[in-house]
């Protein structure tokens, strides 16, 4: 078994190794690629781009002149199967630090070629030249390590004898000089001609001068006689204004007027609406309540009085069939009393005493009660009687009294009834 390795387009992924043997190398970029377990071997190599700076000191030129160049130097792997592969051979293992030092110091040995053939002038006058020849010199060398020089260009050239500096004095001395005469010959045409120039400015400047004052004297002449027209058309005008003004401030104040009347028209209908508004307001909000009130109290008096009215007729009606009721009652006892006195008047005459002895007793108990309610209040009677005898002789004259008390009260003589007078009579003692 095995696993799928993937890699970006800044890396080149290189599987090498196989079954049976097999030397196959794969080389891929941006991609993935199947390396089987154990047998295969994976490895990565950068494609970014490296940038170099060789420096060459103190290395004589041509002309024996010890002179300082440094460049920089931009330069990657090249991304060709082939190419690839000459660099994966030379470069596969070792880090980015140890590429550049190799690259560099294969640069720096051209580069120190190169100046050992050319004089300072041609280094130092043509310097994009002298790059482009490096870069031709050395292509062919990194390019068998699978190496790509993208731009070479030199940064600096300088010695420490001088000799540069010193190249340029008798060029500069001679500018410098040039540059003096020519200033001299600039100064004295410049004043040549400015002197002329000053001469047909004055010459141009009086013609100027002169066509000006005739324009002046004509642009014034010009502007009186407009001025006059002006003033005479302004004055048309503004009677012209003032009347047009007139009438139609006159439009105006009739149209506010009409307005006026209009909106006082508007307001008195306004008014009259909002009187009749307030009229309906107020027969809404007062006279129809106080209306509705009226109604209701006339209703609530007619109705307590028909209340009381019905009440006094029931009243008067239910006096009047109590008072029939009580009538036929009155009479219907009054009928049974009579009756009954009728009945009793016939018993007495039948019956005579006997009638009358029963009416006593049937009144006795009565008679005996009321005599007797006072006592039912007391709790005990005490007899004070130092002998026996004298207790029952106040019961005997207490008995004694009684028929006298009912004759006085009733007119009945109890002594005449024979019951009675056996109960009054005194009773022999029986000695013992």
């Amino acid at each position: 078994m095995g696993n799928c390795h993937t890699v970006g387009p800044n890396e080149a992924l290189v599987v090498s190794g196989g079954c049976c043997g097999s030397d196959h190398k794969t080389y891929v970029v941006g991609g993935w690629a199947w390396a089987w377990w154990l047998i295969s071997d994976i490895q990565r190599i950068t494609l970014e781009i490296m940038t170099l700076q060789p420096k060459c000191e103190d290395v004589e030129t041509a002309e024996g002149v010890a002179i300082t160049v440094t460049g920089v130097a931009q330069v990657k792997v090249m991304t060709e199967s082939e190419l690839l592969g000459y660099a994966c051979e030379q470069f596969l293992g070792k880090s980015v630090m140890e590429i550049k030092s190799v690259i560099l110091q294969t640069l720096e040995g051209h580069l120190r070629a190169i100046l050992g053939t050319l004089t300072v002038e041609q280094i130092y006058q043509d310097r994009d030249k002298f790059a482009t020849l490096v870069r031709e010199v050395a292509a062919p060398d990194v390019g068998r390590m699978g190496i790509e020089i993208l731009s070479f260009t030199i940064k600096d050239v300088y010695d420490k004898v001088d000799y540069l500096s010193s190249l340029g004095k008798t060029q500069t001395a001679a500018v410098q000089r040039d540059a003096d005469i020519g200033v001299a010959e600039a100064e004295r045409d410049a004043g040549i001609r400015e002197a002329e120039c000053k001469k047909e400015m004055m010459d141009v400047k009086f013609v100027a001068d002169t066509k000006m004052a005739d324009s002046k004297r004509e642009l014034e002449m010009q502007k009186a006689s407009f001025n006059q027209e002006v003033n005479t058309k302004k004055a048309e005008s503004q009677l012209a204004y003032e009347l047009q003004a007139a009438k139609e401030q006159q439009k105006i104040r009739l149209e506010e007027i009409e307005i006026e009347v209009v909106q006082r028209k508007k307001q008195i209908t306004i008014e009259e609406k909002e009187i009749e508004r307030t009229e309906k307001e107020l027969i809404a909000t007062v006279k129809r309540p106080a209306e509705a009130e009226a109604y209701k109290m006339q209703q609530l008096a007619e109705g307590q009085k028909m209340k009381k009215v019905l009440t006094a007729q029931a009243e008067a009606e239910k006096i009047r069939c109590i008072g029939e009721a009580e009538a036929a009652s009155i009479e219907a006892v009054g009928k049974a009393e009579a009756e009954k006195m009728r009945l009793k008047a016939e018993a007495y005459q039948q019956y005579g005493e006997a009638a009358k002895t029963a009416l006593v007793l049937e009144a006795l108990p009565k008679i005996a009660g009321k005599v007797a309610a006072p006592l039912a209040k007391t709790n005990e009677i005490v007899i004070l009687s130092g002998e026996g005898s004298r207790v029952t002789g106040e019961v005997n004259r207490l008995l004694a009294e009684l028929p006298v008390s009912v004759n006085a009260l009733t007119g009945v003589d109890l002594t005449k009834i024979p019951l009675l007078q056996k109960m009054t009579s005194p009773q022999p003692q029986t000695a013992f």
